[in-house]
């Protein structure tokens, strides 16, 4: 277990007086006010470098913050530390013998599951500890979906998502989830996950904005998982195929590699295996997308992964891939894309088209130059796997953009866009790199958008 200051919580009893000191006299910004109504306290954070302050007020009488100013005077309340897995530091430390308040986590403030050890156990400091919303479980009811148009993905308040949800914060293990769109089936597979650094996932978004939604570990880097999708109608087609497990220790080791559950097992569930795919689609050449398009055999010889299928792939994607610069180098390796050429599976496409009834491709450009989206559309419903435009929940704001994007000016546009056209027309997105939500819908409230989690059937 890793802890890390997340913040530090005071009790107030004059919440004007205090907002006072800290924004008028210091200039330090106030987030909206949170009501955590389990607890009757309503929270003021106050960011303040890679940690925050937290003014706590009572609601009620009966709030422990009351009871803890009515006894103690206002002042140093609590001081919290986030974890990456909250279950995980809890057993850790009860086998150590530490007092816990709680034996299991519970909802809090920004929607984190929350969890207090003991004063006599931590030198006479009440410490909380606190694992990240992932968002909101995978698997939501119709009606709770019905309920969460309220939902944002940029603040998810405690009370929106208690009226929305209830939440189940566990990290979801790599697998299968289907859902029907007409006469297609779809089924979102995992090639389990993998790390990259968390300034380049988010671009110009300060750090202190980006961890609250995807925290970071001790070397920088976000936890991303890997999620191929499969497309059943007429043919059956694989979008993008993860990382696959051609690479070496040194590689594993600096992006974190976890696949100890991945495309072969999940495909598995799914009832297929690789002999049943007749078309792979790339939305991009990238390794963590186009890595699992071929594997090496015990004598060493790179060969498609895929044995029955044809490969698709942008022909604008091809031409870079196979003739990088220094700028896209460490994210283009031949291995995984030019077998298919020497094996003749390899078929261009140079526009916007039909790949398969129910599936056409639409260039986004943004993230590398022919970088493109898949649109699925069947019995009146449209889904969109939009791989890098949008990675994750967390990058449904405009302006959060990767900072791997080699155009990222083309990528705010195709975001504004495609936002737009998501909302209005209700789109099931699948989100590549979430490591939580593999797909939902795009809500927006008072000009701010998030995402409901679809319904999955198993």
């Amino acid at each position: 277990m890793k802890a890390v200051l997340d913040h530090i919580g005071i009790a107030v009893r004059d919440v004007a007086a205090a907002l006072a000191f800290y924004r008028d006299a210091l200039g330090l910004d106030i987030e909206a006010p949170e009501e955590v109504v389990s607890q009757h306290v309503r929270a003021h954070f106050i960011p303040a470098g890679q940690s925050s302050l937290e003014l706590l007020e009572a609601t009620a009488p009966d709030s422990p913050i009351a009871k803890f100013v009515e006894k103690r005077g206002p002042g140093l309340h609590h001081i919290t530390l986030r974890v990456d897995d909250i279950n995980a530091a809890l057993a850790q430390l009860k086998a150590r013998g530490a007092k816990l308040i709680d034996e299991r986590p519970r909802r809090g403030a920004e929607g984190a599951l929350v969890a207090f050890v003991h004063p006599s156990s931590t030198h006479g400091v009440l410490v909380e500890l606190k694992q990240v919303a992932a968002v909101v479980a995978q698997d939501f009811s119709p009606a709770h979906v019905a309920q969460a148009p309220s939902l944002v993905a940029q603040d998810f308040s405690p009370a929106r998502v208690a009226q929305a949800t209830s939440l189940v914060a566990q990290d979801f293990s790599p697998a299968h989830a289907r859902y029907t769109l007409g006469d297609l089936e779809l089924i979102s597979l995992s090639d389990g996950f993998f790390r990259l650094d968390g300034g380049a996932m988010f671009g110009v978004v300060p750090k202190p904005l980006w961890e609250k939604k995807m925290p970071s570990d001790e070397r920088n880097r976000v936890r991303l998982a890997m999620r191929p999708l499969i497309v059943r109608g007429m043919r059956t087609m694989i979008i993008d195929a993860g990382l696959g497990d051609k690479e070496s220790g040194k590689f594993i080791d600096i992006y974190g590699v976890e696949r100890a559950r991945n495309l072969d097992h999940t495909l598995a569930e799914a009832g297929l295996a690789p002999e049943d795919v007749d078309i792979v689609l790339a939305t991009h050449l990238h390794f963590d997308h186009a890595g699992g398009f071929t594997t090496r055999d015990s004598s060493g010889r790179v060969h498609p992964r895929f044995p029955r299928a044809q490969y698709i792939v942008r022909r604008g994607e091809w031409d870079d891939a196979t003739h990088s610069h220094e700028r896209n180098r460490a994210s283009y390796l031949v291995d995984n894309y030019v077998p298919l050429a020497e094996a003749g599976v390899l078929q261009l496409v140079d526009d916007d088209q039909t790949i398969m009834p129910g599936v056409k491709v639409r260039r986004t450009g943004g993230h590398t130059m022919h970088h493109q989206m898949v649109l699925i559309e069947s019995g009146g419903k449209t889904a969109a796997f939009v791989a890098d435009l949008m990675p994750t929940t967390a990058h449904v704001p405009e302006a959060w953009i990767l900072g791997y994007d080699l155009y990222p000016m083309d990528t705010l546009a195709a975001k504004k866009t495609f936002l737009k056209d998501a909302v209005e027309r209700e789109i099931l997105v699948f989100f590549e790199h979430d490591p939580h939500i593999a797909a939902g819908y795009i809500r927006e409230q008072e000009g701010k958008r998030g995402v409901v989690p679809a319904l999955s059937r198993h």
